[in-house]
């Protein structure tokens, strides 16, 4: 176990927080103002509870640099403005797929039937979401749709079990919206009386004899200080960056750390009635990736820098018990372009293995788990003909239509015959003739019977050249993207952090990617952000009737 994968410094442990001089108190600290904790935060506020949000950079976390997406459904205003017709049942059958054993069918049933309410709750903060829906699927809509398919729901196989509808509610914002989310969340919180201290960044828990959360030994860098000021210019540069760069954002981040090191100020911190953990996941942490998830060492890390597994670390320090750790997920995007997806996918034995119409996370998961990280697309002259077309400028993000036109231009083996490509690209000639024959089969007859793919998906590779791009996740020139998804076990009724013994922590909350939640089996776009919501919303409401159980009794005292 290495230095950045061992738990934080052992908790302060004191007898009774009168023994020390604290230097501010509330009744719930949130630790990382992100999605998860701003709803906390809000939800709580609104209950009459003093919230104090501790954040090591400026707030927002991944949840401000993401897409904005949220998954909801069973009826969504956003949805019938569309004319989509959904149910919660319908949505409860589809996210089972997806979600498996991470949670129970309780809890996901929870989390489908107040799905509308909670999308309604984040309206009545600020957000704002539209129910316009794109024409063709795709992995992330342009700026004139709001509401798609943002997961597996119309794929024949997932279909077959739970009627399909669009459920990924993107917020009203240009480009990556995902700070057009956050800003009006923190808006509202701290309108609601949240108070925020930012670049403070918490490293030890503080514990009663009796292992009783009391409070946060946090460390802060100086308001208006060249140093906060540096420190905030670095952390806007590495987060910008670290898409493009990632070995440069990585010697900013020490840089970073030097900045927090030397002129961090020590700050004891109350927390009356708990604590919650809310700062992401351990993307960023290559020691923790390594020691649970090695096989995705090869990705680009996503989020911010503060998804580096502190808040979880922080928890194992108490006591906490983690679960799921060694689930990631690997997103290998090939839609846009279209023409991508109606082409085919093949290991390095020239065998096709997945569905290309999957949404990118299935996808990556057949290929990092079950594959070897091998991934192998194979097109001819027509789709790469039409691929071009759709990734022109003006048709699709900047994100979308640099890494397609790269790869076919740099990135493509051409073969006049499938005897040529399988000898440029390196794979057996008599596997990759029977899949091409396969599939062009499948193709003119309108169905897949190997995969399972829709006719609108297929199309026959009967005339050459033929192409052989490789996008496995090794890639250099397509880098793919990859966010942890284990986290602390939390009680699925408060969001109380368990110890090993199964136990609540006392005082202790986790939320968001910081805990294991309905996102931490497969990915689908949106369902973490809507976890985000669900989790932070359940620890701000169970923290506010904790507050208002210690009034009553204090009024019965006397």
């Amino acid at each position: 176990m290495t230095a950045m994968e061992q738990t934080p410094e052992a908790p302060l442990r004191v007898r009774d927080a009168a023994q020390l001089a604290w230097d501010d108190s509330a009744d719930l600290l949130v630790v990382g103002f992100g999605g998860a904790g701003v709803c906390a935060a809000i939800e709580a506020a609104s209950q009459g509870v003093s919230v104090l949000a501790l954040d090591r950079f400026q707030g927002g976390g991944a949840t401000a640099r993401s897409g904005g997406v949220v998954y909801a459904g069973g009826g969504t205003s956003q949805q019938a403005e569309a004319g989509v017709e959904d149910t919660v049942a319908a949505m409860y059958d589809y996210l089972r797929q997806e979600v498996g054993e991470a949670v129970s069918a309780e809890t996901l049933r929870g989390f489908c039937q107040d799905s509308r309410a909670n999308l309604a709750w984040l309206e009545q903060q600020g957000a704002a979401f539209q129910g316009s829906v794109p024409p063709l699927k795709t992995s992330y809509p342009s700026d004139q749709y709001y509401l798609y398919y943002s997961g597996n729901e119309a794929v024949p196989s997932y279909a077959a079990q739970a009627r399909p509808a669009p459920r990924g509610h993107r917020a009203l914002g240009s480009g990556m919206s995902g700070i057009a989310l956050f800003r009006p969340l923190a808006a509202t919180a701290l309108r609601k009386g949240v108070r925020l201290r930012r670049q403070c960044e918490v490293r030890r828990l503080v514990l009663d004899d009796a292992g009783t959360v009391l409070g946060v030994e946090a460390w802060e860098l100086p308001a208006g200080s060249r140093a906060a000021k540096r420190h905030a210019r670095l952390s806007r540069w590495t987060d910008a960056i670290h898409p493009y760069a990632p070995a440069i954002a990585e010697g900013w981040r020490r840089k970073l750390r030097e900045v927090e090191l030397a002129h961090g100020q020590r700050r004891l911190i109350r927390a009356l009635h708990g604590v919650l953990l809310s700062s992401g996941g351990f993307v960023f942490n290559r020691a923790m990736l390594a020691n649970h998830a090695p096989r995705y060492l090869d990705g680009l890390p996503l989020g911010t820098s503060g998804c580096d597994g502190s808040g979880i670390r922080l928890g194992q320090s108490a006591g906490g018990r983690t679960a799921r750790m060694e689930r990631a997920s690997a997103w290998r995007f090939i839609n846009p372009p279209l023409a991508w997806a109606r082409g085919l996918i093949v290991n390095a034995q020239g065998q096709r293995y997945c569905n290309e119409e999957v949404y990118g996370a299935r996808l990556g998961h057949a290929m990092v788990e079950e594959q070897g990280g091998r991934a192998i697309l194979i097109l001819n002259r027509a789709l790469m003909k039409e691929a071009f077309a759709q990734v022109g400028p003006g048709k699709v993000w900047s994100f979308q239509r640099l890494p397609a036109v790269l790869n076919m231009l740099f990135n493509a083996r051409r073969g006049r015959s499938l005897a040529e490509l399988a000898e440029r690209s390196g794979l057996p000639q008599a596997n990759l003739e029977r899949t091409v024959a396969a599939y062009n089969a499948a193709a003119r007859g309108d169905r897949d019977d190997e995969l399972g793919k829709s006719k609108a998906f297929l199309a026959p590779l009967d005339e050459g050249p033929w192409y052989a791009l490789d996008l496995s996740f090794d890639s250099k020139l397509f880098p793919c993207p990859v966010i942890t998804l284990g986290g602390l076990t939390v009680c699925e009724r408060s969001g109380q952090v368990l110890g090993e013994d199964g136990q609540p922590v006392p005082g202790l909350f986790s939320a968001g990617r910081n805990a294991v939640g309905v996102a931490s089996n497969f990915y689908v776009s949106g369902l973490s952000l809507a976890d985000c919501v669900h989790s932070g919303r359940r620890v701000g409401a169970h923290v506010a009737e904790l507050v208002r159980a210690a009034l009553a009794s204090q009024g019965e005292q006397q």
